[in-house]
């Protein structure tokens, strides 16, 4: 999450072609190695799952004691959950992605002319000229990481050298998961019973209210829309789970 917010450049601020070029090269470099989605995930779920089941265990009359037990439970299975699925998921990309590049190369060397083919079709579906996309695809030299490189992201959509990091996924996911479950986790080891129950209802709100701006800004969408759907979800998912501990409460009792 380290990308600097899109602001969209109004008719009364300086144009800055530097500024604007990396605020959207540090955007597109963020997405496409998935630590914008990792670290969106990792906080949804841990507001989410946390709030949730504190509010069921809560709802179903449990003491102070046992909601206390289950968040920390659902923290630390969802952050490794989360860490794990995060590693495995971007390491299967890296994978799949490696394979591609690898048979790029082969087939530079062994049918150069079938990527030529499909490079100056590209090309020519991207707007240009046949002639003028022919003398592109045919001016790149035919071996090495460059020619590879720009089929690569020309043909297929994808940068060989920003595919993801695995690690770097799974420790963001991990960190972001446990910072989200902390949320609604917290006033339950200062305080107990409705207060409680309030307590970590508004700080899980207020989190997602944030959450969901930040979404909202980075895509350059209004901020009150991306942060009141995020606040609907949290509040119709405490008001189920909740509902549903005091009626298994009620019906245990």
């Amino acid at each position: 999450m380290s990308a600097q917010p899109y602001t969209p450049t109004s008719a009364s601020t300086p144009v800055d072609p530097g500024r604007d070029a990396e605020q959207l090269q540090a955007r597109v470099t963020t997405v496409s190695r998935g630590a914008a989605r990792a670290a969106v995930l990792g906080v949804n779920d841990g507001l989410v799952t946390t709030v949730c089941l504190v509010l069921a265990v809560a709802g179903a009359s449990s003491g102070v004691a046992e909601v206390r037990i289950a968040g920390l439970a659902s923290l630390i299975a969802g952050a490794f959950s989360m860490a794990a699925g995060e590693w495995i998921s971007v390491r299967s990309q890296v994978e799949l992605f490696d394979g591609i590049v690898n048979e790029l190369h082969h087939l530079s060397q062994r049918n150069p002319r079938l990527l030529l083919d499909a490079l100056t079709s590209k090309l020519e579906d991207s707007g240009l000229a046949t002639d003028t996309a022919q003398r592109v695809a045919t001016e790149l030299p035919l071996e090495g990481d460059r020619f590879v490189d720009f089929t690569a992201r020309t043909v297929f959509g994808f940068d060989p050298g920003e595919v993801g990091s695995p690690t770097v996924a799974a420790a963001s996911s991990f960190g972001l998961f446990t910072a989200g479950a902390v949320v609604p986790l917290a006033p339950w080891f200062l305080t107990s019973g409705t207060a409680a129950i309030v307590a970590s209802v508004t700080a899980t709100a207020l989190a997602s209210l944030v959450v969901g701006g930040w979404v909202s800004k980075s895509s350059a969408n209004p901020v009150a829309q991306g942060a009141s759907r995020q606040l609907a979800i949290v509040l119709v998912a405490s008001v189920v789970t909740y509902g549903i501990g005091a009626l298994f409460g009620t019906a245990i009792g």
